[in-house]
């Protein structure tokens, strides 16, 4: 499409095995055939797809956080120190229990989210808390992971050094956990409020919507 350019980013910290690219817009124009929305809906178009980012964001989070809870319990199987394996020891042990009881939070607050999803409920305010809960764990775990690994932990031999990387760019993408504190607050403080969209979401084949507000 005349105007519009492409362009791939290398030399990425993680997530080596997505595409990640560039738009750059010079003069382009959009026939109207193309447009999603009616004009002037562009941003609240936006803002109610990239719940549905943000939902798919959280629950890789919390499938991270489990891949680096299973690889740190196999380690402490297998590793011992003094005699016995070092899963006996009480601080690694700590690691670990943190690391179960945040996964079981964040698994949670990913199932309300689709819950609420699958009968056509906004869920604007569930899928950032969501987002920021799990991806802030997952960096959490990923870094308990290399400690309990030790020095193994630091070496790419080993897949703890790969889920850290991957890890923190959950944090940054779909809105920063900064940004999400902020949502939150606002919704609590109620100096914000879901807007009126022209297509409220479906419910999904078999499920029936809910009343407005009975979620809450």
């Amino acid at each position: 499409m005349p105007g519009l350019e492409t362009g791939t980013l290398h030399g990425k910290l993680g997530i080596h095995a997505g595409n990640t690219g560039t738009l750059a817009f010079t003069d382009l124009r959009v026939p109207v055939a193309n447009r999603v929305g009616e004009e002037g809906e562009g941003f609240l178009v936006a803002m109610s797809a990239i719940d549905q980012g943000r939902y798919t964001v959280a629950a890789g989070a919390v499938g991270l956080a489990q891949a680096c809870l299973d690889a740190s319990v196999k380690y402490a199987h297998e590793r011992e120190t003094f005699g016995q394996e070092i899963g006996r020891h009480q601080l690694v042990a700590q690691m670990l229990a943190k690391m179960e009881s945040g996964i079981q939070a964040g698994r949670l607050l990913v199932w309300k989210a689709g819950w609420l999803k699958n009968h056509g409920a906004r869920t604007t305010r569930e899928t950032s808390l969501a987002k920021w809960f799990a991806t802030e764990h997952a960096v959490q775990c990923a870094l308990d992971a290399i400690q309990v690994h030790g020095a193994n932990g630091y070496s790419n031999e080993f897949p703890v050094e790969r889920y850290l990387r991957n890890s923190k760019a959950a944090v940054i993408y779909e809105g920063t956990s900064q940004l999400h504190q902020l949502i939150q607050a606002d919704y609590l403080m109620g100096y914000r409020a879901d807007r009126p969209i022209r297509c409220e979401p479906l419910p999904a084949e078999g499920f029936d919507r809910l009343p407005p507000g009975s979620h809450r």
